[in-house]
């Protein structure tokens, strides 16, 4: 069971989320990065690790390249977020594939094609 990050850490997952899409954006020039979107930080509560999850536009296959690539700009994105941030220490970036937008996708997938089979077996 996990305890629910506290409004301070739950903030500051929030300014590193931001200032990260930010640096990924504009900064990091690596192909291999490709079209990712942070879609959440959680940080540790004491601050010395935040576990960044990811999404690729390029998919699940991509995956594990996006990570690695991520994993190899971490000390720059680390280095940058002390600069634009106002915190004592910067976490630790460990970054994570997140898949749960591509699951939900899937999902209704299913089930929109559930609902017209419905609707041919009852016309």
């Amino acid at each position: 069971m996990s305890k629910r990050p506290s409004p301070r850490t739950a903030r500051i997952g929030d300014e590193i989320q931001r200032e990260l899409m930010r640096l990924l954006r504009e900064e990091v020039k690596d192909p291999r990065v490709g079209q990712v979107t942070v879609t959440g930080v959680d940080v540790t509560p004491d601050l010395s690790h935040a576990k960044v999850h990811v999404t690729d536009l390029a998919g699940r296959s991509h995956a594990g390249e996006t990570v690695a690539a991520l994993a190899r700009t971490a000390g720059f994105l680390r280095s940058e977020l002390a600069r634009r941030l106002t915190l004592y220490t910067v976490p630790q970036l460990d970054f994570a594939y997140d898949d749960s937008i591509e699951a939900g996708m899937e999902l209704s997938q299913l089930i929109d094609r559930a609902v017209a089979e419905d609707r041919k077996r009852s016309a």
